[in-house]
């Protein structure tokens, strides 16, 4: 596929969106689906829906919606995998002007409850089963008798809630739409420092924005194809691809359960321009694309982020998939996906060696620069900033940065300083020229598989085990899923198996919280400040160094 260059596709994107419009997703939605309505939007395995049918679709659902008393404010939760039925669900619950809570279907019973609960949640659209998991039982043994369910299901009526199919039945839902720019959009939850899930909230604008700035960024043609397996409950699933996706009347190619083969035959299928994903679902594409003769004449990017990535895997996008763009970004749930991003135009050098310069977004800015957000770098204990290119803690603000988190006070106090700038976590530098390069974390959460996992969590769960006295997670670096998690464990007298504390992990957490390797401590080996804390970078260096000579240990 010939491409016009980056700089031509953004001007020509720039003159069809003009000024920044400040409205509702609903709202840009209908617009796209007025101008483009034979184009294909939703392309799966399975099925091709077009902006007109999903037009139609998403108003049926929002009447459905409407009928069983949700509006305006209304908070949705969404269990669904990616497909047609999500983002149906999501464009009603924006047309509504309710608020989208999409749910991580790998939560466990109590994980959900707890999300469900906190989020206020007023009804529930989920999936009777997904990936051999019968979400049913679960939902019947958390949820109040008499809580509107939505089930994607062929016998959804045979359950004591609704089928989603029902949709059909209803007329368009026709008026005004009820969002406004400023609403919250959705509630998106990340995991807490104290282990309990958080709810970011984001607004119609804020994702607009910063959308809009990604495709800008990436300069999308006319019409752009994405495929990706990343979960629309992650903003970079809902923000990088659905959403901004619509900027260039484009398309989305979800995959509802990675298949790294099926994938690469749906990428030439469907005719897709870009793969996007996190390092660990794109070295599964390298490797199965790897040796055979995969050729995808429309394939012209890869956009690659969320986590760590191995320095040779760039060139590997180019020689292995034929991609000829090369992009990656930093950003996270809080400030509503990235924020910084390379260029495509960009040698393969800058792509290796940090995480892109601060997002030119275009009409998307904010009257007072042209990033959609700025980094500072400060020093850790003084909150003196630094100078260009030295390493500290970095603070972030604009307008997709998130105002806080939904009905914790506490935590969101305490996520910004005192001048309102947000507290990223990570350590890291940034040039006199906008780039931004990571250093490590500042804090002791890590990504696996590009989902965050909060090592407090795990540990609190390995310490109810009797035979646990005390248990550290520390992050080991992965090829493969960025980095897992090992538990350093000091056992009782008795020490319980490494196969029976995954097994309480698998039990009770989302698989990817679960711990790759355990380790057991004697409780005097274990680092400690005078305070008594655990010296988590030390216990994570004697962890490296272990399994390095303990070929044996226990793994999931």
């Amino acid at each position: 596929m010939r491409l016009a260059a980056p700089e031509i596709r953004r001007a020509a994107l720039e003159a069809r969106h003009g000024p920044w419009a400040y409205r509702s997703l609903a709202a840009l939605f209908e617009e796209v689906a007025a101008d483009y309505p034979e184009r294909p939007f939703v392309m799966t395995a399975t099925a091709v829906e077009t902006y007109g049918a999903m037009l139609d679709r998403s108003r049926r659902t929002a009447a459905m919606l409407a009928a069983h008393g949700i509006g305006a404010g209304d908070h949705v939760a969404i269990l669904l995998p990616n497909g047609i039925a999500f983002v149906a669900v999501k464009l009603a619950i924006a047309r509504l002007g309710a608020v989208a809570v999409p749910l991580n279907f790998n939560l466990q019973r109590d994980e959900l409850a707890y999300v469900i609960g906190q989020s206020d949640a007023r009804a529930l659209v989920a999936i009777d089963g997904f990936r051999g998991r019968d979400y049913i039982a679960d939902l019947e043994a958390i949820l109040r008798p008499g809580f509107p369910v939505f089930v994607d299901c062929a016998a959804g009526a045979l359950h004591r809630w609704h089928a989603l199919d029902d949709w059909e039945r209803h007329a368009p839902a026709r008026g005004a739409i009820a969002a406004r720019p400023a609403d919250l959009s959705d509630i998106i939850y990340t995991s807490g420092t104290t282990g309990s899930p958080k709810g970011v909230m984001l607004t119609h604008d804020m994702v607009l924005r910063t959308a809009y700035a990604s495709a800008r960024v990436r300069a999308f043609e006319d019409g752009r194809r994405l495929i990706f397996a990343a979960p629309m409950y992650h903003v970079h699933g809902l923000v990088e691809c659905l959403v901004a996706a619509l900027f260039a009347g484009g398309a989305v190619i979800p995959q509802d359960r990675f298949d790294a083969a099926e994938l690469l035959a749906l990428a030439v299928r469907h005719e897709a321009n870009e793969i996007s994903g996190v390092p660990t679902l794109t070295e599964k594409l390298l490797d199965a694309a790897r040796g055979t003769d995969f050729v995808c004449p429309s394939l012209a990017c890869v956009f690659s982020t969320g986590g760590m990535h191995r320095e040779t895997i760039w060139e590997e996008f180019r020689s292995i998939l034929g991609a000829r763009e090369i992009v990656t970004g930093y950003g996270m749930t809080e400030t509503t996906a990235s924020t910084t991003c390379t260029l495509p135009e960009e040698p393969i050098a800058r792509v290796m060696t940090g995480n892109g310069r601060f997002k030119d977004a275009g009409a998307a800015a904010p009257p007072s620069s042209p990033w959609l957000a700025e980094y500072r770098v400060v020093d850790a204990e003084s909150g003196g900033e630094l100078p260009p290119g030295t390493n500290g803690e970095l603070l972030v603000r604009g307008p997709g940065v998130t105002h806080g988190y939904y009905k914790k006070p506490e935590e969101t106090a305490a996520a910004f300083a005192s001048d309102g700038w947000l507290r990223v976590g990570d350590i890291g530098r940034v040039d006199a020229k906008g780039y931004l390069t990571l250093a490590g974390r500042s804090k002791d959460v890590y990504r696996c598989g590009g989902e965050t996992v909060m090592p407090r969590e795990i540990e609190a769960l390995l310490e109810t085990h009797g035979q646990v006295r005390e248990a550290h997670v520390v992050a080991i670096a992965d090829d493969r899923m960025g980095e897992v998690g090992c538990a350093c464990v000091v056992a009782t007298e008795v020490p319980p198996s490494a196969a029976a504390l995954i097994a309480l992990c698998e039990s009770k957490l989302a698989r990817f919280k679960v711990p790759r390797h355990i380790l057991f401590f004697e409780a005097g080996e274990i680092p400690v400040t005078p305070t008594g804390r655990a010296k988590k970078f030390q216990l994570a260096e004697m962890a490296r160094e272990r399994l390095g000579l303990e070929a044996t240990c226990a793994q999931s």
